[in-house]
Parts: C-alpha cells; sequence; structure tokens
C-alpha cells in the first residue's frame, strides 16, 4: 500500500466531489435540516392532557379536587359532562385524554373518614401517553390526600409529617426533556444514513459509467481504493457534524457536557464505520437504485430500531439484544450520550470505541474479500 495512490484517488474524489455541488449541499446542510424537523417532531413528553371531569357530587370538597387536578399546567380542563356515557362519548370522539368521575356521595364519604372510590377512564390507546396520564392523576390524588389530611389534622391542633421525605434529584437532564435524550440518536442515525449512502453511491457510480474497470487496470490496490474513496465523505461528515452540533445547540439547548477530543475522536470512528458499511454495500450493488434502497435499509432501519434511539435494548428479548450488535449505530449513541449528556470520561465509552473499530476493519475486510472474488471471476 503507497499513500501516493491514496493521496492521488483522494484529491480526485474531492474535485468530483465540489464539482457535484448539490450532492455536497446535500451533505453538508441536509443533516442540519433532519435534526430540525425530527427535533421538534419526536417527543415522548406529555403535556396539555385533555380532562374531562364528570362531577355527580357537586359540592365544595368534590370542587376543590377538581381544581386541584387542574391546577397545573399538565391538565387542562376541556368538558364538564355530566353523566358517564356522555363522558365516554368525549373519549370515543378523542376530545379529551381522560376522564375523572367524582361519585355522588364523595364528600359525604370523605367527611366520615371513609375511602371515597374515584374513577379515571383513560384513552389508552397510545400506551406510552395513557401511563403518563395514569401516573400524573395518581400524584393529583395523592397531593390532594395529603392537603386534606393536613388540614383535617390542624383542626385539632397536630401537625402532619411523612413518614418517607422523599426528595428525586435529576442528574445530566434535570427538566426531563426527550428531546435532550434524543437529539444524539437523531444525530447518529443521520450521519449514518447520509455516510453509507453516499460512498455506496459514489462507488457504484464509478462502475455503472466505466470508469472502474480503468481503476482495475491500474496498480491501485483494494484497501487503497477504499480508503481513497471513503476519506473525503469522512472529511466531508465530519464538518457537517459540526454544523449538527451546532444546530442542536442553538435549537435544542443539546450542548457537550465532556470532552470535544473524545467527541471527535468517537465521531470519526462512527463515520469511518458507517463509509465502511456504504462500501461493503457498493460490492453488492449492481446499479445506483439497488445501492440506495440497500444503503438505506442496512443503516435507516437498523439504527432506528436496534441502537437505542427509540427503543430500550435492555427490554428487548435476549436474541434481539444480540442482533443490536450488528449496527455501529448502537456503540456511537451509548459513546455520544454519555459525552454529550453525562460529560464522563473514557473509562466510560472504552469498549465502545473498541467495538467500532472493530466493526470498521470487519467491514472493510469483507468488502475488499467480495471485491476480490468477483475480479477473480471476470
Amino acid at each position: 500500500m503507497k499513500i501516493k495512490r491514496i493521496k492521488a484517488l483522494t484529491k480526485k474524489e474531492f474535485k468530483h466531489l465540489f464539482r457535484d455541488y448539490r450532492l455536497l449541499g446535500i451533505l453538508l446542510f441536509f443533516p442540519m435540516f433532519l435534526l430540525g424537523a425530527f427535533g421538534y417532531a419526536v417527543n415522548f413528553d406529555v403535556e396539555n392532557v385533555r380532562l374531562a371531569i364528570v362531577d355527580k357530587d357537586g359540592t365544595p370538597t368534590s370542587r376543590d379536587f377538581a381544581r386541584t387536578a387542574t391546577a397545573s399546567r399538565t391538565f387542562e380542563a376541556v368538558a364538564y359532562p355530566k353523566t358517564e356515557a356522555a363522558a365516554r362519548a368525549i373519549l370515543d370522539r378523542g376530545e379529551a385524554h381522560a376522564v375523572v368521575v367524582i361519585p355522588n356521595d364523595f364528600a359525604e364519604r370523605l367527611g366520615a373518614g371513609e375511602e371515597a372510590p374515584t374513577q379515571f377512564l383513560i384513552d389508552g390507546v397510545d400506551a406510552n401517553t395513557a401511563k403518563i396520564v395514569k401516573n400524573y392523576l395518581l400524584a393529583v390524588a395523592a397531593r390532594f390526600n395529603a392537603e386534606r389530611t393536613e388540614r383535617t389534622l390542624a383542626k385539632y391542633g397536630k401537625s402532619y409529617a411523612t413518614p418517607l421525605d422523599f426528595r428525586p434529584r435529576f442528574w445530566y437532564n434535570p427538566e426531563l426533556e426527550t428531546t435532550k435524550y434524543l437529539v444524539p440518536g437523531l444525530i447518529a442515525m443521520i450521519l449514518i444514513i447520509t455516510a453509507c449512502v453516499s460512498v455506496s453511491l459514489t462507488l457504484v457510480r464509478e462502475r455503472e459509467r466505466g470508469t472502474m474497470e480503468q481503476i482495475n487496470v491500474s496498480p491501485i490496490q483494494t484497501v487503497e481504493l477504499m480508503l481513497g474513496k471513503t476519506i473525503p465523505y469522512t472529511v466531508v461528515a465530519l464538518g457537517a457534524s459540526a454544523f449538527t452540533l451546532l444546530v442542536a445547540y442553538l435549537l435544542f439547548d443539546v450542548g457537550v457536557a465532556g470532552s470535544y477530543l473524545w467527541l471527535f475522536v468517537s465521531t470519526l470512528l462512527f463515520l469511518a464505520s458507517s463509509t465502511a458499511l456504504g462500501v461493503l454495500v457498493s460490492t453488492v450493488s449492481d446499479s445506483q437504485q439497488v445501492a440506495f434502497t440497500l444503503g438505506t435499509f442496512v443503516s435507516l432501519l437498523p439504527s432506528l430500531i436496534l441502537s437505542g434511539f427509540v427503543f430500550q435494548i435492555e427490554s428487548m428479548p435476549v436474541v434481539i439484544q444480540w442482533a443490536t450488535n450488528l449496527t455501529p449505530a448502537k456503540f456511537y449513541l451509548e459513546s455520544l450520550r454519555a459525552i454529550m449528556l453525562r460529560g464522563v470520561g473514557i473509562e466510560a465509552f472504552r469498549e465502545q470505541l473498541i467495538y467500532l473499530t472493530a466493526f470498521t476493519v470487519a467491514l472493510l475486510a469483507a468488502a475488499s474479500g467480495i471485491r476480490a472474488a468477483k475480479e477473480k471471476r471476470a
């Protein structure tokens, strides 16, 4: 392997890349556009929960409970139906996320020191939202119980003290914003798609135009060809990564809490593995259409489903957990979250960098083997 040949091929590829200003614009600015679009669209925060309240009791106590439920910005009272049938119709039409049914003996039971069963009807079509709404409503009930117990004891000159003073504190993401959790995953998904697809298309385009035969009869080796083709796109992708991080900070206030050096190293290794994946796709594709379809398939779906971007890997079946190791996005995402959100050192994600390096070497070796086998058959 000679550096001169790699340098010459890299220079040639840079010239082609800068001539095709449309492709260059897509590689540089399309990731930022996708980050902005996905960052605002993909959000699991549940806010402004529409609530319907059926107050059968109509007493100051029941109205006090209703005010407790709607006092926060979490809930918004949208209807006060008189009957349960009317409340169910509201749920059927999707006009409310939940219905609170206060029984007609609510104040009487509480006054007698008895339990007052109160029904919560929750729209369970979206299971994730339904669970969050249920927890919100349980918190409302707990707050109402605590306030009522405190007022009752105060009448007799006694104070109310909870046995356990539970004060949770959230690290790394105090506001529990899902956007900050999802943005690193979006960055990983966007980079692997653009790097994999662009590299696979450029190699297949050489084959379609007939220039690959000229390269094959030249003294250039397979490894030199792979490096010369991937280095330019890796450099451009690094620039796109820097712009993407800037957009993430400006739009979503997602900064880098850790080391920029290790962020650069992690991103470089990830882009190397992504471009190596594109090289492998190009070796088994006969046309740009096939390369685009296959490149999108092997980069988009694994990075979306198997990387831990949206779905927690630990909750998956064991077989699927093993399958998650087939995408480099998983390892990069763990490193990215550790650096950007937690601000930890290399000891927390050292293994992920080793996996990315091994992944890159394995993909390039597989691509070189397939290409060599094709040349031998030809």
